[in-house]
Order: C-alpha cells, then sequence, then structure tokens
C-alpha cells in the first residue's frame, strides 16, 4: 500500500556503505535473550568508528539525508553521538552535522531535520553534562539545531540502577528546555524496577524500545501519555522480541489508550531499511487500514521535540 507522508523522530547517523556487514551476523544465527545485548553493543561501537573526519561524516549524512527525503520523511531526528577525533572537536563534530544539514535544506525545503545528541551508559557524569552543554548551546530557534538528548547506548553497561550517576545531568538538560528520550526495558538487564524508576524520574517524552518493562512502568507510561518508539525491524533482526512480526508488542501498544506510537528505524548502516518499511510491516501483520495508517503517522507530532511552528508545519502537512 503506499504510505502517508511519514513523520520520522528519531534515526542514528551513520554510513550505509560499510566495508562489511554486521548483518550477516543474524542471517548465520538466531540471536536470542542471552546474546541480542552482544550484537547491539557490537552494532554500535562499530557505526561509531566510521565517522572521524570532515568527509566522512558529510558523505554519510548526505545519503543518510537523501534517503529519508526520498522515503516522503518530512520530519526527522537525528541521533548523534558527540565525538572529539584526531582532527574535531566534539563541537567542530556537531557543528559538520549542522552545517551539512543546513545546506541539504536549502535545495531540499520540505524535510527538516534536528538533531539528539547521546548520552551515553558508558559516559561519566562530567562526560554526560559535557554533552548536555553543548546540545545547549547549539540550540537554535532558526533552522537545524539540537532539540534534546538521547540516553542510549551499551545495555549491558551500569545495570541494576547505576544509572542513577546520570540524574544531574538530566536535571540539567530539563532546565535547559532540552527534549529528553530514552532506551527503556530494551534488555532483562536494563528492564530493573531500579532502572526503570529512575529513567522515569528523568521525565522524559519519549520511550524507545519498551520490551522489559513491568507492569508498575507501563501503567506509568499510559498516565503520562508519553511516545512509544517502537522499530520492529530491528527488534526481530536482533531477536530482541519473540514471535517474529506477528509476535511485536507494536500490536499491544496499539490497543493501548492513552500512548502515543512512533515508529522509527534501526541502527543506521546495518539494516538499511526506510520508514515506509515499518509502516508496511504494520500494514502487513497487523492489517491496518489506510486510514489507521495516516493516524499512526501523525501521532509523534505532538511527541517530536521541535516547536509549536514546527509542529504546525507537520500537521498541515499530515493532516491535507
Amino acid at each position: 500500500m503506499e504510505c502517508p507522508p511519514l513523520l520520522k523522530i528519531e534515526q542514528q547517523a551513520g554510513c550505509k556503505t560499510s566495508p562489511i556487514d554486521p548483518l550477516d551476523l543474524t542471517r548465520e544465527e538466531k540471536y536470542t535473550d542471552s546474546n541480542t545485548e552482544e550484537l547491539i553493543s557490537m552494532i554500535r561501537s562499530f557505526l561509531g568508528d566510521l565517522l572521524t573526519d570532515k568527509e566522512s561524516i558529510q558523505y554519510a549524512l548526505r545519503k543518510v539525508l537523501v534517503d529519508f527525503f526520498s522515503d516522503n520523511v518530512v520530519y526527522l531526528e537525528l541521533r548523534v553521538r558527540p565525538r572529539q577525533t584526531r582532527d574535531l572537536s566534539a563541537e567542530e563534530y556537531i557543528q559538520i552535522f549542522l552545517d551539512t544539514i543546513k545546506d541539504f535544506e536549502i535545495h531540499f525545503s520540505a524535510m527538516h531535520t534536528q538533531l539528539l545528541l547521546c548520552v551515553n551508559r558508558s559516559h561519566s557524569l562530567a562526560a554526560a553534562k559535557s554533552v548536555v552543554s553543548l546540545a545547549t548551546r547549539l540550540r537554535t530557534d532558526e533552522g537545524p539545531g539540537v532539540v534534546g538528548i538521547d540516553f542510549c547506548g551499551d545495555p549491558t553497561v551500569r545495570i541494576d540502577g547505576e544509572i542513577s550517576m546520570f540524574t544531574p545531568a538530566f536535571e540539567q538538560a530539563a532546565e535547559n528546555g532540552l527534549g529528553i528520550t530514552v532506551s527503556f526495558a530494551e534488555t532483562i538487564a536494563t528492564g530493573s524496577r531500579r532502572e526503570l524508576d529512575t529513567l522515569l524520574s528523568w521525565n522524559p517524552g519519549r520511550v524507545a524500545h519498551v520490551i522489559w518493562e513491568d507492569e508498575e512502568a507501563k501503567q506509568e507510561i499510559i498516565k503520562r501519555g508519553l511516545c512509544v518508539e517502537l522499530c520492529l525491524s530491528y527488534h526481530v533482526r536482533t531477536g530482541m522480541t519473540s514471535g517474529g512480526f506477528p509476535g511485536h508488542h507494536f500490536k499491544e501498544w496499539a490497543e493501548t489508550e492513552g500512548p502515543k506510537i512512533a515508529l522509527v528505524t534501526g541502527e543506521a548502516g546495518v539494516f538499511g531499511i526506510p520508514p515506509s518499511t515499518e509502516y508496511r510491516l504494520v500494514a502487513q501483520h497487523f492489517n491496518f487500514t489506510s486510514d489507521q495508517m495516516r493516524h499512526l503517522a501523525r501521532q509523534g507530532i505532538e511527541a517530536i521535540f521541535g516547536d509549536e511552528k514546527e509542529k504546525q508545519r507537520l500537521r498541515k502537512a499530515l493532516f491535507k
């Protein structure tokens, strides 16, 4: 079926022309609960090592932007980890992303792109605060900028509530008006009550994955009407969920009144699956009608970290 204009909420910037293909691992072996974490860690480490200079960043980012634009995306929040390289400071690194996006939008103005800066589970508190400070400096009311903080990283690091050490950084982010999205109950190890309480105490606007949450956390998500970010392809291909696409927990959340749902894509450069494919999977496996698909695409508007002017633009684009 023809997908409606898509509201794309989150995507990690990455290179789609990698010299090796980590997806080969999933073709040879079905990942189970015990080794899914290993695959996730490998993917994120691999992608982070690819973009180290201005030319590689520009090349990869332009390809990502073209791919999303070609897939009828009208709004994009790219998830990027600030990195200091041999030739670039962390701020220079992120500025290259912003400059490249600005240049792209001169020629392709129908899609607006903003950045989310990552606080990684492996960071120190000082490093996390540095990311928040950088995000605050690079916020802007006009054109591409940084609109939020994403908490992500290796789910085997700082488990059983240890992430509470980052609370001051996320309090700072909230005070500075930055949006907050978090990887939530991504694996069994990150689904402990202590961790989920901590994540919810940061008042995130969006929660991603939401696979191993307990009933208390689920009810809190419902009560707050949070936006749940789901990636069917990523979850199924890594074995993070069971039952294949028909058994994906999208159905459970789609039938739950209160939370919004945003379909997102997985790690860039590995799965190479466009957003429209995620929508087609929903239509195929959950028998969504065209009207239901349009409603689904619109749900994320109120959960973006862009300003009211941007939300109004999207309402006009998606409610034609």
